[in-house]
């Protein structure tokens, strides 16, 4: 069986080091943030960040997401 290791993306990693989750998973897309305490807060200041540093990521969330206080930042995939 082969391993296969997730790479992050540039954007990706300077979007971990600045915001620092306490907790999140490694997606296919990016990664998921999940265990937060005021989700609408540190969803607007994820966006702003990524705004802020020009990134190439955007901010997702849905309602099945609010059972464990989640949200996404995936990267966006380039233009064909």
């Amino acid at each position: 069986m082969e391993k296969t290791a997730n790479t992050i993306s540039t954007d990706l990693q300077k979007f971990i080091d600045k915001f620092e989750p306490a907790k999140f998973k490694l997606m296919t897309k990016g990664i998921e943030i999940r265990g937060i305490n005021d989700l609408p807060k540190n969803i607007t200041q994820a966006r702003a960040l990524i705004e802020s540093m020009k990134l190439n990521l955007m901010v997702v969330h849905h309602a099945g997401m609010l059972a464990y206080r989640a949200f996404e930042v995936n990267v966006i995939p380039p233009a064909a």
